[in-house]
């Protein structure tokens, strides 16, 4: 007889979380990651079925695949982080209207503001055991710019901890010696 069905719980459940363990992407590190979400889910909506609850596919092929399984992961850890954006933004001056042979006609333009941040900054900002992270997503042949070197240079020596991510399992290696292990 199934074990599951002496304890009265709902065999689905087990079905539906061994599956979220080995959807998307093998290895430790997306595992972790794919539990500690189930926990954060299972506290923030404990009346909710295992079954019914839906886990984010996470994958790190992506800058914004990777951002995400970081900020999450270091979330649903206990730590605080944030993507911080620093992009420029678009201001559209651009009016149209329709002349009196029914012509539409746009006058105006469109005008670019760079941003008011500090150039070179990471894209995840983190506070971890008390001590300032900065995270760069640096995906492929993506490198840093000079900007963002002199960035880290000024965090560093500032005593703050700067990384550089090119994976979720580079990452979580990190994480762990730094952290875990007795590191910082």
């Amino acid at each position: 007889m199934n074990n599951s069905k002496q304890t009265g719980a709902d065999p689905r459940a087990e079905i539906n979380s061994e599956k979220s363990l080995t959807d998307t992407r093998k290895g430790k590190p997306f595992k972790v990651l794919r539990q500690l979400f189930i926990d954060e889910n299972r506290k923030r909506f404990p009346s909710v079925p295992d079954h019914c609850r839906v886990i984010p596919k996470y994958q790190d092929k992506t800058a914004n695949g990777l951002t995400r399984c970081i900020i999450d992961f270091l979330k649903f850890s206990g730590h605080q982080s944030e993507r911080i954006n620093s992009t420029g933004r678009v201001i559209d001056h651009r009016k149209s209207y329709t002349d009196t042979l029914g012509h539409v006609k746009t006058i105006g333009g469109v005008k670019y503001i760079p941003t008011a941040g500090t150039r070179g900054t990471s894209d995840i900002s983190a506070t971890i055991q008390g001590k300032s992270v900065k995270i760069e997503i640096k995906i492929k042949s993506d490198r840093q710019s000079e900007y963002q070197k002199e960035y880290q240079r000024q965090i560093e020596q500032a005593g703050g901890l700067y990384f550089i991510a090119r994976s979720f399992d580079q990452f979580y290696n990190w994480y762990n010696e730094t952290f875990q292990e007795g590191g910082q």
